[in-house]
């Protein structure tokens, strides 16, 4: 009979173990590696802003201003760079916008 007892507890120490994490091997989330050329990083790098004159200050949450002046540091890429590409980006998924500006426009003039 306790035999059977200790077989019941090796079973239910095996079960136990299988769903607790293994020492040594935790779970992590996939990260690119540092030499993986982050496809992002290289398009905000090729965006130009050498032809662009006009500036407009723009208010950012703590958080996110926090976060684009550690991602200068990171990765050397000046602010205004990334947020002129994200605002074209931005303008191109949401042509109606410029529909909407259009039409604005053409209502002024008459």
């Amino acid at each position: 009979m306790s035999e059977l007892k200790s077989l019941a507890d090796q079973l239910r120490n095996k079960i136990a173990n299988k769903n607790a994490p293994q020492p040594g091997k935790t779970e992590s989330k996939k990260k690119t590696k540092p030499d993986e050329p982050i496809v992002i990083l290289e398009a905000l790098r090729a965006y130009d802003l050498a032809d662009h004159d006009s500036m407009i200050h723009v208010r950012f949450e703590n958080p996110t201003a926090a976060l684009l002046h550690h991602l200068k540091r990171a990765t050397g890429i000046e602010v205004n760079k990334v947020v002129g590409y994200a605002v074209r980006q931005f303008l191109e998924q949401h042509p109606e916008l410029k529909t909407l500006v259009k039409q604005y426009l053409q209502k002024i003039e008459l």
